[in-house]
């Protein structure tokens, strides 16, 4: 947004300049179009005087003038193609800053829409941390509730005994396999008796 507001600053002072100059050379052309009605007045001048005498001494001052105004005309005249050369420069000055800004704007659309996406991305994210913490929480206390209903089964049997301190998952495997191992041996100790 900086380089944005710091291209559009350019972009003004270009188009100032711009006019500027162009205000200059409209004042050139018009000092020219003056001495140029200045020329022609003289010339006009010159052809209505009618004695021989003055006519020569009008035509020395008129020649003088003619050569003075024509020195002004070609400075004049370089001016207004050093102006018309400066314009042309301040015009693709201004094109070149337009189509900057042009860009800048861009990216920064650009920019604003990803940072949108990704905002939408966050919050999709959050929703789905949300929804995975509440269903870790259930399946955790589904877990317990499970694992309280095994210890109980295990030390509610006749000769365990009920656990001091919290029970691990390696004692309650091994209290498990216990009572297993202890029924599989009452089984055979029927079988070989012949009980079914």
């Amino acid at each position: 947004t900086g380089a944005l507001s710091s291209l559009q600053r350019q972009l003004e002072i270009q188009e100032s300049q711009l006019r500027r100059t162009k205000s200059e050379k409209e004042m050139l052309q018009k000092k020219l179009r003056e001495q140029e009605n200045q020329l022609r007045a003289l010339s006009t001048k010159f052809c209505s005087l009618r004695e021989e005498r003055k006519h020569a001494e009008m035509m020395v001052t008129i020649e003088k003038e003619n050569s003075s105004l024509r020195q002004v005309v070609t400075e004049q005249e370089s001016k207004l193609a050093e102006q018309n050369k400066l314009i042309s420069e301040l015009q693709g000055t201004v094109s070149q800053l337009r189509a900057e800004v042009l860009t800048s704007q861009h990216l920064i659309h650009k920019q604003q829409r990803a940072q949108e996406a990704t905002q939408s991305q966050a919050e999709t994210l959050q929703h789905r941390e949300l929804q995975t913490r509440v269903a870790l929480e259930c399946i955790t206390s589904r877990f317990e509730r499970y694992r309280s209903k095994i210890i109980q089964a295990t030390f509610s049997t006749a000769g365990s005994k009920a656990p001091q301190a919290e029970v691990t998952d390696e004692e309650l495997l091994e209290a498990m396999q216990k009572i297993i191992n202890e029924r599989m041996e009452f089984h055979q100790m029927l079988k070989q008796k012949g009980v079914r």
